[in-house]
């Protein structure tokens, strides 16, 4: 059977039937319109002419596979060059194309989230030559030369960052899709203290001191949403890494020992309960 589509989206066969019916019920069009009967006929080929579509762009998006591929056509194509964690990449996209779709979209790394696509959650934060950026409102073009760091290049291969073994330590994260905005947002703010740029509530912008405050955090951390609100838990894994000294954690793994004893006393006031 020639599965070719036409024009109209539909293969020859499928054509063919509607012909069919077409022509079977012209007798059943009135001067003023289509039949009930024709009407419904007409609807049904249509939905099957709809969900073959369905079916043959599903077939050719699993023949195809998700790849780095060029595209076949662009309406303003550019080349552009930059290192992604590390790997030298070379893309032709479109100029109007985002940062994080050329991320998710061109190279596969769909650790960036696209919360709200406006700038305003912080799920999509990479860094961008030791700075970072909102890639949902960052074009890709605008990165030529640079060097992007993206969630997937945080560790060194099985070893973990220092920030993401702490957010792990204290629980910085609960659904965790807003984690690898607020991971990377977290080490470029380390490397900006390092740095002494100054926020909004830096108390001596001369003189950055050595341990920096609750407040300090917060506010550089502003920008990425959390909407489980594991902010405590954040706060306390970036002052441990920045401080070098180990924070007391807000909540804690029961010991063997104490898991006896708490199931002990669990078991006791549900007999007394009884």
């Amino acid at each position: 059977m020639n599965k070719s589509i036409n024009k109209s989206g539909l293969t020859e066969a499928e054509q063919k039937l509607l012909e069919e019916i077409l022509a079977e019920d012209a007798a059943g069009v009135t001067p003023l319109g289509e039949s009930r009967r024709h009407f419904i006929k007409l609807m049904m080929t249509a939905g099957a002419g709809v969900m073959a579509l369905q079916m043959v762009g599903g077939a050719q998006a699993v023949t195809k596979g998700f790849t780095a591929e060029e595209p076949t056509s662009l309406e303003n194509p550019l080349k552009v060059n930059f290192k992604v964690n590390g790997v030298s990449k070379s893309l032709t996209i479109d100029s109007r194309m985002t940062l994080l779709d050329a991320l998710r979209e061109r190279l596969q790394l769909t650790g960036s989230k696209k919360g709200c696509d406006h700038g305003q959650c912080g799920a999509c934060t990479v860094i961008v030559d030791d700075h970072r950026l909102l890639s949902c409102l960052t074009l890709a073009a605008s990165c030529e030369g640079s060097s992007v760091t993206t969630i997937e290049g945080i560790a060194n291969n099985d070893v973990l960052h220092p920030i993401q073994s702490s957010f792990i330590k204290h629980d910085g994260f609960q659904c965790g899709y807003c984690t690898p905005g607020q991971i990377c947002s977290s080490v470029a703010l380390l490397g900006e203290i390092k740095r002494g740029d100054v926020s909004f509530v830096t108390p001596d912008v001369k003189n950055m001191k050595p341990v920096i405050s609750d407040d300090e955090i917060r506010e550089r951390m502003s920008g990425n949403i959390c909407r489980c609100g594991a902010y405590p838990n954040i706060i306390a894994a970036i002052r441990e890494v920045y401080g070098g000294k180990e924070v007391a954690q807000f909540w804690q793994f029961l010991d063997d020992k104490e898991s006896v004893a708490q199931s002990s006393i669990t078991n006791l006031k549900e007999e007394k309960t009884i």
